[in-house]
């Protein structure tokens, strides 16, 4: 059980208060934003909390045991507040929200209520509703090995071992959104990309990464996501390779099974479900590969 400092609970106590909401956010990125539902400005903790940005609470629930708690915070996109573009972006993906309880007469009588992370964002009519998850959700992340045929690593990570370049290539035709083609990325076969991501490193849309849904001949990339601006002949972009996380590909494509991190020779579902028949060979606990 958490306690009110105490010169907020004698302000509580007193009958007439002064409080008003305030919603700290922190992307990613290590961008910090502060927003109130107060009609003025509030600074604390090295946060200013803006006013005036159409930023309210529109519903919260709280869960006993590991069951997840959350809520959800509406408001209007706007220039001084969360913009339309950075939404698209991704750069509020998970990001993290404190919400606290403020006397706003006297700030430092203040109380953190609660700690979530952001979830889905919906948009519609020029305005925002964001999902609000507690720290309860991750305990449904999945967390170490798992195992199965595939590898559980991430190309280029520290369990994948590999350091990964980019290729660095300029947009010679485009559709403007899902699909876009460099010089650069002939130089490699067809599908290399086919499963990897593409980086944008200047243009209206610098910043904004989108997995790469098919790489065709001629250096062709198509997306799996539109861009949240229009794609320009001349931006520059870069695209790192894909892996399907087989144990085939590791061989043939990255030469790196001695990473692999998978179990490619665990029995599928239909060697487990498959009736035994009388002196068929590979069913006698022995290994299926000796």
């Amino acid at each position: 059980m958490r306690e009110l400092p105490a010169e907020l609970a004698a302000h509580l106590a007193g009958g007439i208060t002064s409080l008003c909401r305030c919603w700290r956010l922190v992307r990613r990125d290590g961008a910090v934003m502060g927003f109130t539902d107060h009609d003025r400005d509030i600074s604390f903790g090295g946060t200013v909390f803006r006013a005036n940005t159409g930023l309210e609470a529109a519903e919260a629930t709280q869960e006993l045991g590991f069951a997840v708690s959350g809520g959800e915070v509406a408001g209007a996109l706007v220039s001084d507040g969360i913009a339309e573009k950075d939404v698209d972006s991704g750069l509020y993906d998970d990001a993290g929200v404190e919400i606290w309880l403020v006397n706003w007469q006297e700030p430092q009588q203040r109380f953190l209520m609660d700690l979530f992370n952001i979830g889905e964002i919906r948009r519609a009519d020029g305005a925002f509703i964001v999902e609000l998850r507690g720290m309860a959700h991750r305990l449904d992340e999945d967390r170490g090995r798992l195992y199965r045929a595939a590898c559980s690593a991430d190309l280029g990570d520290a369990a994948c071992g590999l350091t990964i370049t980019a290729t660095e290539g300029v947009i010679t035709q485009t559709d403007g959104a899902l699909t876009m083609t460099a010089e650069a990325f002939t130089a490699l076969p067809e599908n290399w990309f086919t499963g990897g991501a593409v980086s944008f490193i200047d243009g209206e849309n610098t910043g904004f990464k989108v997995e790469i849904r098919a790489h065709r001949a001629e250096g062709l990339l198509e997306l799996w996501q539109r861009a949240p601006q229009t794609i320009a002949v001349g931006d520059r972009v870069a695209a790192t390779p894909g892996c399907d996380k087989s144990f085939r590909t590791c061989r043939e494509k990255f030469a790196n099974t001695v990473n692999f991190r998978g179990f490619p020779h665990m029995p599928g579902n239909d060697f487990i479900l498959r009736v035994p028949q009388q002196g068929e060979p590979g069913l006698d606990g022995g290994s299926l590969f000796r």
